[in-house]
């Protein structure tokens, strides 16, 4: 994983989304605890997938995201590979399961 991207549009998402293959959305608010504890966690735990590319969106600034990829709480993960939503966490995320489900992906495009 390279850095984390802020993507403060739809249209900032989409070009993420379409320029990445390996594209992981995390989406979060400001005043969610949830949020602030998970994120250097799924930072750590996207260190051993360096191809996949990281983009954070505030869902208070992009509010049309809610609607757009059906977002209903914060956090929520999403993965797309090859511009295809594959992967969906939401709120209280088990890192454990999280990882087997990535390690499965890769494997399975490799």
């Amino acid at each position: 994983m390279r850095g984390m991207e802020e993507l403060t549009s739809i249209e900032a998402i989409e070009r993420f989304i379409a320029n990445h293959p390996f594209s992981f959305l995390y989406v979060s608010r400001q005043d969610c605890s949830v949020c602030h504890a998970i994120l250097p966690k799924l930072r750590e735990l996207l260190e051993r997938f360096p191809s996949i590319s990281l983009g954070h969106i505030q869902a208070e600034a992009v509010g049309e995201i809610a609607s757009k990829y059906l977002i209903f709480t914060a956090p929520t993960l999403l993965l797309f590979i090859e511009g295809k939503e594959m992967l969906r966490e939401d709120r209280f995320v088990q890192f454990g399961v999280l990882e087997r489900k990535l390690e499965n992906l890769i494997e399975l495009l490799n």
